[in-house]
């Protein structure tokens, strides 16, 4: 453990500000053996102005709408649909008292879609906002916990060898900087020492300054912006919530596999946890997918990625991979809550991802229940929501018990 930590930051990203549009990606791709995957397809929209492109500037009739269209107005990539999609049979539906608690607070909340899991199968499920089934909605930062997965199937192929190696040795752009003698471990971990500013109120934060980065730097963008930052405390000492982080751990698996991160996810996540709608990537002058957020898939889908995290990966990462990404590397002193691999964890072995704006997985492994759920809540960084959406996922885990 990392000690105490005094000061917690909600996850997040700005979107918007990595509205870049797709190149082609540099790397090689290892030869696939069996037949073809239907193909990966680059997605480009309409061209708007920068000034449309601001995610945290969107009004909420904006967000509500364009949330469940991002590929409309980012470019990206389209993972197809598993072969075989995974079912998710009908189990026994909670408590209509418990049912109406979730409807009213999907209700004051503006949250989109909620389902619960339990050993599989589905106890509740509901729609707002205008979310059909069959409709994609963005994770934000939900998508930092698939890159996690992703670092990992990279470990158990063997692009990566350790995670105790140098960052360095996957991005040699690095070197000299700060990431100097940061392991890969520690970049997961955002423990990496490295000075960062996650304000999204304050404009001249390090997240807010990514567009600039990107206009100035274009394919370079993120590892130019990484590699200028000084380092405050020493590699392992110090956490602080970092997207610029992910970003990076997103680069470090293309360029360790040779190939952008949605197209990794097709063979490592969505056909082995049977995605049945399919998955968006947003993608960044690279070519490459950002690393940190800009994911969208079905609420199905959502919990279909959780009961893959709760049920080990299928051998997609390494034995024990998930219950050592979702234990707490840091802990946020005495509160019970702490950070893993690119996970939340939570009081009493529960952990989850969660992004802006309302996305969330919360799985509790020892009761194999799961809750999914996206929304349009009413500040990006969150007021009382995720702490009463957390309250009531676990009424739902005692009821199902």
């Amino acid at each position: 453990m990392i000690g105490r930590i005094t000061g917690m930051v909600s996850g997040a990203v700005l979107a918007a500000l990595l509205a870049g549009c797709a190149g082609s990606y540099s790397g090689s791709a290892p030869v696939a053996s069996g037949p073809p995957a239907p193909a990966v397809r680059l997605v480009q929209p309409p061209a708007r102005g920068q000034s449309e492109l601001q995610v945290l500037f969107w009004n909420d009739t904006q967000r509500s709408e364009r949330f469940r269209a991002m590929e409309q107005w980012f470019a990206g990539h389209e993972v197809p649909a598993a072969k075989s999609p995974r079912a998710l049979p009908k189990g026994a539906p909670l408590s209509p008292a418990l049912q109406a608690e979730i409807t009213a607070l999907m209700q004051s909340t503006k949250t989109a879609g909620v389902m619960v899991l339990v050993d599989g199968k589905v106890v509740h499920e509901e729609y707002g906002l205008g979310l059909k089934p069959t409709d994609r909605w963005t994770s934000f930062s939900v998508a930092k916990s698939f890159t996690s997965t992703l670092l990992g199937a990279a470990v158990k192929d063997g692009f990566i060898t350790s995670l105790d190696d140098p960052v360095t040795r996957y991005i040699p752009g690095l070197k000299g900087s700060a990431y100097e003698g940061v392991t890969v471990r520690q970049l997961a971990t955002m423990t990496s020492g490295v000075k960062w500013n996650e304000s999204y109120t304050d404009p001249n934060s390090d997240v807010a300054q990514m567009n600039r980065f990107v206009v100035e730097y274009g394919a370079d963008a993120i590892v130019a912006q990484m590699k200028a930052l000084p380092r405050e405390a020493e590699p392992g000492a110090k956490w602080v919530y970092k997207t610029g982080e992910t970003n990076l751990i997103g680069v470090l698996v293309e360029n360790a596999v040779g190939k952008p991160l949605a197209e990794y996810a097709q063979s490592k996540i969505a056909e082995p946890a049977g995605f049945a709608g399919g998955l968006f990537w947003m993608v960044d002058p690279r070519g490459g997918n950002i690393g940190g957020c800009c994911l969208s898939i079905t609420l199905a889908d959502y919990a279909r990625m959780g009961q893959f995290a709760l049920e080990g990966g299928k051998g997609i990462v390494p034995e024990g991979w998930f219950a050592e990404a979702t234990d707490s590397a840091v802990d946020f002193g005495t509160s019970g809550f702490g950070y893993g691999y690119q996970w939340w964890t939570y009081p009493q072995g529960t952990y989850g991802a969660q992004g802006i704006f309302g996305q969330g997985i919360t799985i509790f492994p020892q009761q194999r229940v799961l809750v999914a759920y996206v929304g349009n809540w009413a500040t990006a960084s969150g007021g009382p929501e995720r702490g009463q959406m957390l309250d009531l996922s676990r009424k739902i885990v005692a009821e199902a018990k």
